[in-house]
């Protein structure tokens, strides 16, 4: 009886082992994952500031034209 719980017990610790060390790994990846990502939102975020700066002139040369007109 007494082994057939310590058996029970090992098999649950190593299933505890197992899924601690696939969400070590899943965290690993999620994490390198957010890094990436974040350097990407700051990569476009800063396209996104050069193209509104890039209407913005447009817009003003248009404005400029159409008082001339």
């Amino acid at each position: 009886m007494l082994n057939d719980e310590m058996q029970q017990l090992e098999s649950q610790l190593n299933q505890l082992l197992s899924v601690c060390q696939r969400l070590r790994v899943e965290n690993s990846s999620l994490r390198s994952e957010q890094r990436e990502l974040t350097r990407e939102n700051a990569r476009l975020g800063e396209k996104t500031r050069l193209a509104r700066t890039r209407i913005e002139a447009i817009i003003g040369k248009l404005k400029s034209i159409e008082g001339r007109a």
